[in-house]
């Protein structure tokens, strides 16, 4: 079980007009009321290290201080489990798994769900609410629907276009997902074939502007940050940061810098990308970009910054892609070598990781986001609501995030490496369209993507859920 404190929500008073928070604050009370005592537990498979585990950790304990019992269990598996399931992953986002999982993954899966299912089951009791989400945990839906859960399905994963991947993966997980009693993904345009639609609901992700990574940072914390974890050269002093508690907390631990490189320049202009180590962030592309583009842009750098890849249990795949990447910086040219960095952000400090990745996309000049497929990407919602220009693929959920020419720049085609280098160009030499696709940018997040907008539309999943057990 991971540990949920509590977070008042009349810490989100100060982000919410006055109207706004009321209703939002009656809403979760009376989804509390509603839920009488029972437990609305949520169970996916990693508590540190990627999108969900962090939109958990951010909006549980708000819900936690409105009154709802919320407990969160996270799922254990061993390495070939892990290693089919993100298999399963890059399928339902339409890329083939990196080798043949499909002969395996029915035996495998069954086992790992099952045992995960019947070591749940002696936790929960009749009429308690399941939010079940991502692939890893999907088989564990039967057994807890029997055991008088109402359950729900949450897929934070999609594609614009099913293939013959994304239709293997729905017809492997389609059995375990049907008896959910909701389906919630971010889009409507990523419900699977053959799930009924009457079942589904639609819930955006958001962000906690509250937090270590979104929390405001002036420029002199900023340097201060960055030069205590190792990423801008001159002479460290103490850096400090606010922990969601209040207190306050300083970086002391480094960037692991791949290949050894020096620290950015204080001057330098910073181009960046905050991503997982995965192939669909495409990682690779973005040297390619750098590499074939910028020669004659001395003074810019490009800085991909991803989590230490020891940290992330679910994800086997990111020291591959790492070393992948790392295989690639250490075959440019040595000028341009010099000025790409492949960061490792340290995680024995979650609180500490924020930080650093709030001062990195502050300093940041512009943000790239140059994912191949992108469930949603709430890293471009963090860089707009710091008032960053960022430039992305047309994928996913990105697209429900950025209104091209007006708060960023979309490229159609997400291989399109030049198409990338000229948009990125072009806000490096208007810093005042940069500043206006900024402005603009952080009035959008303001508006639709922000934690209390998220949980008034979990409250009234919560009330759905309870009066259908109810009913049951």
């Amino acid at each position: 079980m991971v540990e949920i404190e509590r977070q008042p929500l009349q810490r989100l008073h100060g982000v919410l007009d006055d109207d706004v928070y009321e209703s939002f604050y009656r809403k979760m009370q009376n989804a509390a009321k509603t839920l009488d005592g029972r437990t609305v537990w949520n169970v996916n498979s990693t508590a540190e290290g990627g999108g969900v585990a962090e939109m958990l950790g951010t909006l549980l304990p708000y819900a936690r201080d409105a009154g709802w019992d919320v407990r969160w269990a996270v799922i254990s598996g061993d390495d070939e489990f892990f290693d089919i399931t993100k298999g399963i992953h890059n399928a339902l986002h339409g890329s083939p798994p990196s080798d043949d999982i499909w002969d395996r993954a029915g035996e495998v899966y069954a086992r790992v769900t099952k045992t995960n299912a019947n070591q749940l089951s002696r936790h929960i009791h009749a009429g308690d609410v399941m939010l079940i989400h991502d692939p890893q945990t999907a088989g564990l839906i039967d057994s807890l629907t029997k055991a008088g859960a109402a359950t729900s399905w949450q897929c934070h994963i999609g594609t614009d276009e099913a293939n013959e991947w994304t239709r293997r993966a729905w017809d492997f997980l389609r059995p375990y997902v049907e008896p959910a009693d909701r389906y919630v993904f971010t889009r409507e345009d990523y419900l699977w074939e053959g799930l009924d639609p009457a079942r589904l609901r639609i819930i955006p992700p958001s962000i906690d502007v509250l937090s270590a990574k979104n929390a405001p940072m002036d420029g002199d914390s900023i340097e201060a940050i960055l030069r205590a974890a190792a990423v801008l050269d001159g002479q460290a002093v103490p850096a400090e940061f606010v922990r969601p508690d209040g207190v306050v907390g300083f970086v002391t631990n480094h960037v692991n810098r791949v290949g050894g490189d020096a620290p950015l320049p204080s001057d330098a202009r910073m181009v960046l990308q905050v991503s997982r180590w995965d192939r669909l962030k495409d990682p690779i592309g973005l040297l390619r970009m750098f590499a074939d583009h910028f020669n004659e842009r001395r003074d810019v750098h490009l800085v991909y910054a991803g989590p230490s890849t020891n940290n992330v249990n679910d994800d086997p795949e990111g020291k591959a892609v790492l070393d992948a990447a790392t295989e690639v910086w250490r075959s440019l040219e040595p000028a341009v070598q010099q000025r790409v960095h492949l960061l490792e952000v340290p995680m024995k400090d979650v609180d500490e990781n924020a930080a650093i990745i709030n001062a990195l996309q502050r300093r940041a000049d512009v943000v790239v986001q140059k994912s191949l497929e992108e469930g949603f990407g709430l890293t471009v919602a963090e860089a707009m609501w710091k008032g960053r220009p960022v430039v992305a693929g047309r994928v996913g959920g990105i697209q429900d995030q950025i209104e091209h020419e007006r708060s960023g720049i979309l490229i159609d085609d997400p291989y399109d490496v030049a198409g990338f280098a000229s948009a990125v160009c072009r806000l490096l030499d208007d810093p005042e369209k940069a500043k206006e696709f900024g402005v603009e940018a952080h009035r959008r997040v303001r508006e639709r993507f922000l934690g209390p907008r998220q949980l008034s539309q979990y409250a009234d999943l919560m009330v759905e859920l309870t009066r259908a057990a109810r009913a049951a």
